[in-house]
């Protein structure tokens, strides 16, 4: 028999990870001295430890470990099967964070776009043309702009603003890239932002850009950009 730091020293293990098996019925020792409290492990001890090891090397948890220790292969085997699924949307959910880091940080700016599904959405509006981004600050001090562009400016566009007494509208269900204007950076300058990231990501703007002007209970505001990507 072997006290616990034998057994620690054998396996590669601190005597700490030895007394967290104990206490959630891991790994449990052969015997415990009465008198001096002493942990003494066999070779049972050291089979069952090798296991937990072996699993965990395997990826699964320890909660899972302790269900599966004494399992039938073929229930180890699908416990496997599950882990391999989950790690390998762990990875392709961290490689996608990844990439979304690595391109905000080769964009110098502070817009932090969403890609988002919205549901269809009835309006009246009042159409008219615009030459230069700059006209619609005036024509839009509150409520919902929209503009029809396919990128960044470059002629005269059509743009419209919401008005009961215009012309109904119905927008359909679509998947748009969303972003909230950060403060001091304006609207115009958020939107080329926006269209830049959709062309970096070899989107197609699918439709007319919304720009919605909010304001909460408090009298603060706030500017929503959403662009229909396809």
């Amino acid at each position: 028999m072997w006290r616990i730091g034998q057994l620690a020293r054998m396996a590669g293990v601190s005597g700490d990870t030895l007394r967290h098996y104990d206490r959630i019925g891991l790994l449990r020792p052969a015997a415990v001295d009465a008198v001096t409290g002493y942990r003494w492990y066999g070779v049972g001890e050291l089979t069952r430890l090798e296991r937990v090891r072996g699993l965990q090397r395997l990826g699964l948890p320890l909660r899972r470990i302790a269900e599966l220790l004494d399992a039938p292969d073929a229930q180890v085997r699908a416990a496997l099967t599950d882990t391999v699924a989950e790690l390998r949307r762990d990875i392709a959910a961290k490689t996608a964070a990844v990439a979304a880091a690595e391109d905000r940080l080769a964009a110098a700016t502070p817009v932090l776009p969403q890609v988002a599904t919205v549901g269809p959405r009835r309006l009246r509006v009042r159409r008219f043309q615009v030459g230069d981004p700059g006209e619609l600050g005036p024509l839009c001090t509150g409520g919902t702009l929209l503009t029809w562009l396919s990128g960044p400016p470059g002629a005269p566009f059509t743009a419209a603003v919401a008005d009961r007494g215009g012309e109904p509208l119905t927008l359909p269900p679509r998947r748009v890239v969303r972003a909230v204007v950060p403060p001091d950076w304006g609207v115009v300058r958020s939107g080329l932002d926006l269209f830049d990231w959709i062309r970096r990501h070899r989107l197609a703007v699918a439709g007319p850009a919304v720009e919605e002007h909010l304001t909460d209970g408090d009298g603060t505001t706030a500017t929503v950009l959403e662009i229909p990507v396809g």
